[in-house]
């Protein structure tokens, strides 16, 4: 099919390994816009299929940095390591890095290792200096996509879902997102050219590659997750297209009306929403893991709701399900997921991330269909409100009215009395 042959252009042999013989150690990198190639090739296939995006290297007092560029989104890496013509960069949040050699001041080629994956995991790179296009050629502004699209993945099988595909296209420029019922794919970029359009996103637990082109008034094309996932899509303009509410989907069970567990948080104590210093408080229980880029972007609000309507009586408790099988690699994890995002809330351990075993943990509701999920609970315990998925930053206006929707329900919970008054 045609969308799967569109970026065979990229056809490279990438590869390197992280040299621990001794040398001169490189300090001489080219400063400024870099592209890196991740080679997602099938080797079934027998062809090659790249995965871009762009980064900034600069060096300063304080040492080599590493920014990664996703549409607006802007991720900085300050943990590189160099030794001889070697070097390791490593994500701030997720346990993946860089492993590569240094080839002059211009060219790294290694493997991206992403080990919440598995030990085994990892994927080729080639990155270059002063590369500034993430794709390859010149944009073309012919193509129309800006606006709302219903999408359908694995369309005509088992496996298929619903999605909001969210574009805007300028002078060829592209960028957007994919929602589906379960979270944002976030800042995706790229560019049209002829009747194709291309997007990336790399984000260190995320790497994303989506290639279509347009057959009349439907979008055909192809989504790959890593080298480990791919599957064909198909979408069409529909303005104001929605998914099903993401506040009907998570329910409590049936015979429960309030939330209860205990589970040890990241400091060694125990807590739990029946706890004294959460009575009469409103309480937003969100279920998340330290792994999950869509429980990033929700974090950051729920901080911000956190700071802005604490003194008021509003509380966060995060429980969290981690990827990692030894529970002191979990917390550690946690502890830099929270120094990292600077997250003022509870953040508990409740045990591994598969949804079946964390659904057994929270067994007040009827499934964990999505990470992260948010639970609003009013000042006298009874659940008001159970949200799935999470609709970040890159989905622009729907981010925003989530944003101001949520301040004025906690406004209004925080409103309301603790116990109803009696009447004469």
């Amino acid at each position: 099919m045609k969308y799967y042959f569109l970026l065979f252009w990229a056809a490279l042999l990438l590869g390197g390994c992280y040299n621990t013989e001794p040398g001169p150690v490189v300090d001489h990198l080219r400063q400024g816009t870099w592209r890196m190639e991740l080679d997602i090739s099938d080797p079934k296939a027998h062809k090659s299929l790249i995965l871009p995006f762009l980064f900034d290297i600069n060096k300063d007092s304080s040492g080599w940095s590493m920014t990664v560029h996703n549409g607006e989104e802007k991720i900085i890496l300050d943990d590189i390591v160099f030794h001889g013509d070697s070097v390791r960069m490593r994500m701030p949040l997720f346990d993946s890095e860089f492993v590569g050699a240094v080839l002059g001041d211009s060219v790294i080629t290694g493997s991206w290792h992403n080990y919440l994956k598995g030990p085994d995991y990892l994927v080729p790179f080639r990155a270059v200096a002063n590369s500034s296009s993430r794709f390859p050629g010149n944009e073309d502004g012919r193509l129309s996509l800006s606006g709302d699209w219903e999408a359908q993945f694995s369309p005509g099988t088992t496996d298929q879902y619903a999605a909001l595909g969210l574009f805007n296209v300028e002078n060829g420029i592209a960028s957007g997102t994919f929602c589906t019922e379960t979270g944002d794919y976030r800042y995706l970029e790229g560019k049209t050219k002829g009747d194709s359009l291309f997007l990336s996103c790399f984000d260190g637990s995320h790497a994303f590659l989506f290639a279509a082109h347009l057959d009349g008034d439907t979008l055909r094309g192809r989504y790959w997750s890593g080298n480990h996932w791919q599957e064909p899509f198909i979408a069409w303009k529909h303005p104001g297209f929605a998914l099903r509410d993401p506040d009907s989907l998570t329910t409590l069970k049936e015979g429960y009306n309030m939330v209860d567990f205990r589970f040890p948080s990241i400091d060694g104590d125990s807590v739990s929403p029946k706890d004294e210093r959460f009575n009469e408080h409103v309480l937003m229980v969100q279920v998340m893991g330290s792994w999950c880029p869509n429980c990033v972007d929700e974090t950051l609000l729920l901080d911000e709701m956190f700071s802005d309507y604490h003194d008021q009586g509003l509380d966060v408790i995060a429980v969290a399900f981690e990827r990692y099988e030894d529970p002191a690699k979990a917390v550690s994890a946690l502890k830099r997921f929270r120094e990292k995002l600077d997250v003022h809330y509870d953040l508990l351990y409740a045990g591994d991330s598969q949804k079946e075993l964390a659904a057994q943990k929270l067994p007040f509701l009827n499934h964990i269909m999505s990470y992260p999920t948010c639970i609003f609970i009013d000042r006298k315990g009874t659940v008001r409100r159970i949200r799935t998925g999470f609709y970040g930053p890159s989905t622009g206006g729907h981010y925003e009215n989530y944003k101001r929707n949520l301040r004025a329900f906690l406004e209004q919970l925080l409103a309301e009395p603790a116990l109803a008054k009696k009447t004469a």
